[in-house]
């Protein structure tokens, strides 16, 4: 995935890293861009409109990518892969200027939930680079509980997930990143059964001509954001859920974001041009 991940878990049981690592190999071998094969990259080399019978976690996800695409009015996409590769985010490997032609050239990606099956259609591209290390969290922590670990802090690449209490009887706090050149103080955070993951525009970028163009783009207009937003936080019992809304929020202005969070009862706060905007969630939360 292209990261790092940390376990801090209360009296864990032998092997417990291997187990965990286990069930990132899983996400990696259905889920990956940057693994020439896994299931991912089989379905975008293939050519469009053959249907592909998946793995239940990917379909899993999928069904969570569509859900969050359809309530989020497609600021959420994992149709983009075409597009993030044009622009140097993908597998394909960075550029030094903007592309020439960089839209996906029409086509979707289409899930039949019923059957368990997706496929492309046009030269869309499947890219679940906004969900996919959130489940990734998920997924070990179902294994550590089923394990019997019922304390511990989990995390992949900023994405976090909390369960039960530090040895020291309180929950696990973190701090949300705030994005450089911000003078707002971090949030502090206690995940007590929950997760929190965080969108940042800055976090991949590249400068052609005087300007920066960030990873996190438009599906709308098929460019990077230029809507101010430079971080969302969604705080959330799933941290799959987390991931997917945070990347959807980042793609719409403050005031949009957090009008589409009070509607779906997110807790998120999203900064843009140096202001905070929170939901409702999130101020319930401070309570």
């Amino acid at each position: 995935m292209g990261t790092c991940w940390s376990l801090h878990a209360v009296a864990p049981p032998e092997g417990v890293a291997r187990g965990v690592k286990a069930a990132f190999d899983v996400v990696i071998a259905q889920m990956s861009q940057w693994d020439a094969a896994s299931a991912l990259s089989r379905i975008n080399r293939d050519p469009p409109g053959i249907w592909h019978p998946v793995a239940a976690e990917l379909a899993h996800v999928l069904r969570a990518a569509f859900g969050i695409a359809q309530a989020s009015r497609g600021a959420f996409d994992p149709g983009l892969g075409r597009l993030t590769d044009a622009w140097g985010f993908g597998a394909a490997g960075p550029v030094g200027r903007v592309p020439a032609d960089a839209g996906t050239k029409g086509g979707a990606i289409e899930f039949d939930a019923a059957k368990q099956r997706v496929r492309r259609t046009g030269e869309a591209a499947l890219d679940l680079s906004g969900i996919a290390k959130g489940y990734a969290v998920d997924l070990a922590a179902e294994w550590l509980l089923a394990q019997g670990v019922r304390h511990f802090l989990l995390e992949i690449g900023g994405e976090l997930r909390g369960e039960g209490i530090r040895p020291d009887g309180q929950p696990w706090w973190v701090d949300v990143e705030m994005p450089p050149a911000v003078s707002l103080p971090p949030w502090r955070v206690a995940l007590h059964d929950l997760s929190v993951a965080t969108s940042g525009s800055y976090r991949r970028r590249f400068s052609d001509g005087g300007r920066d163009y960030s990873h996190s783009f438009d599906p709308a207009t098929e460019r990077p954001i230029v809507n101010g937003v430079s971080s969302a936080t969604v705080v959330h019992r799933s941290c799959m859920m987390a991931d997917g809304w945070a990347t959807a929020l980042t793609v719409l202005g403050p005031a949009a974001a957090i009008a589409l969070a009070d509607e779906q009862g997110l807790a998120a706060c999203v900064i843009a041009r140096g202001r905070e905007h929170v939901s409702r969630a999130w101020r319930a939360m401070l309570d």
